[in-house]
């Protein structure tokens, strides 16, 4: 069964640009990697500094097991940890944003 799992992050101010600049050229490996680790979609919107993102997944837990230290992801964290206010490692058991209410 695939999971849905929402995140919330924030740019540091003035890094807009570079976000959007940074995500309209993904890496091949990257996309590779999170595909082979269950990633089945990742949307992101912006309003203001903060970002919402959505994420489609087999196992969020085990996919963030799997690129916690994937030569792909690492370099993609590091240059993220220069724009977010706060870095993710991937070292926590983070499960997202909990859901409270959903239209079905």
């Amino acid at each position: 069964m695939v999971e849905t799992i929402a995140l919330h992050t924030r740019l540091k101010p003035g890094t807009e640009q570079e976000y959007a600049d940074a995500h309209a050229h993904i890496p091949a490996e990257l996309v590779a990697a999170l595909k082979g680790a269950g990633v089945r979609n990742w949307r992101i919107w912006r309003s203001g500094l903060d970002l919402f993102h959505v994420v489609d997944v087999d196992d969020y837990q085990a996919m963030r097991h799997a690129l916690a230290e994937h030569p792909a992801n690492v370099p993609w964290q590091a240059r993220m940890a220069e724009l977010l206010e706060v870095q993710d490692d991937y070292s926590g058991n983070d499960s997202g944003i909990p859901l409270v209410w959903e239209l079905s």
